[in-house]
């Protein structure tokens, strides 16, 4: 026995295990969690070009120290300060996006509540819901393309913004004559905000997924865009083939009937009631807990 201890001690005496403890185990759980998602986020964008260029200079790195070629490495030691700095810049767009995606993400929403002071319009009505699949049906029978964005939680005053300001009632009437060819306003998006048509000719960021299909245009590309970067919601009708898409939290849901769409837009009408009750449960809790500190006072 004393001879196995002599040479577990011997051979062995290096290895010594970490003392594991809580904060560490949350600390390794955090950083696998972000590890993953930067992964996903390389995979799904036009990073995992640069993620492959990128291991290609790490493989002639490793050649140049193993081979001692000095010039090699001092241009490598030179340049990568400035690589990483016009890496930032050329991905500036992923970058912004990934960080919008994670303020998106509702991490924190049972713990804390933030006030939405900004005005809202009222959520869309029956009317509204029935009047939009009216115009995608049509929009579709006559093979005319549209991108129709529908504001959810998300403001999209910076898209806004790039288009021409109508601020109307909806009617499925205004909808088809906004996207009929050779007209000023069918070229770009139109964006809802409530019941009303807020502005028109709108540009959008394009999607980045390349698992979208290459069958897809810019319309598509610009729905799952939009929604890649905020909760809206888009219909899409296809100017090839006059079917209806929607887009809605980076995903692409194709070839929808009237009964289909209207399903998925009173989904979002059910989800904003939801939203405000919850909002107005908060609220009456807050108020009880104040009329209960002005009793005790």
């Amino acid at each position: 026995m004393n001879t196995i201890k002599t040479l577990i001690n011997q051979y062995l005496g290096w290895i010594v295990l970490p003392k594991l403890g809580i904060t560490d185990v949350l600390e390794i759980m955090i950083l696998a969690f972000l590890v993953y998602h930067i992964i996903i986020w390389v995979r799904d964008t036009r990073a995992w070009r640069l993620f492959k260029g990128i291991s290609v200079l790490i493989v002639i790195w490793l050649v140049a120290a193993l081979l001692q070629f000095n010039v090699i490495l001092w241009l490598f030691a030179k340049t990568i300060n400035v690589g990483i700095i016009a890496l930032m810049i050329m991905f500036q767009p992923e970058l912004r996006r990934a960080l919008e995606k994670l303020g998106s993400k509702k991490i924190l929403a049972s713990f804390f509540y933030f006030e939405d002071n900004g005005e809202k319009e009222g959520k869309m009505t029956t009317n509204t819901i029935n009047q939009l699949v009216a115009a995608s049906v049509e929009l579709g029978k006559n093979n005319t393309g549209a991108l129709i964005v529908i504001e959810k939680d998300v403001l999209l005053t910076e898209y806004e913004r790039t288009g021409i300001e109508i601020d109307s009632a909806i009617s499925s009437q205004l909808l088809i004559n906004i996207f009929e060819h050779n007209t000023p306003l069918h070229d770009g998006a139109v964006i809802i905000r409530g019941n009303r048509i807020v502005a028109a000719t709108c540009y959008l960021p394009l999607s980045d997924n390349m698992h979208l299909s290459k069958d897809l245009g810019t319309r598509h590309r610009a729905g799952v865009g939009i929604s890649e970067v905020t909760d809206s919601l888009t219909i899409i009708v296809s100017e090839e083939t006059g079917r209806i898409s929607v887009a809605r939290d980076g995903k692409l849901i194709r070839n929808l009937s009237g009964d289909k769409l209207r399903m998925e837009l009173q989904n979002i009408h059910s989800s904003n009631k939801d939203a405000k009750s919850i909002k107005m449960r908060k609220g009456w809790r807050k108020n009880e807990k104040n009329s209960d500190k002005q009793s005790e006072t």
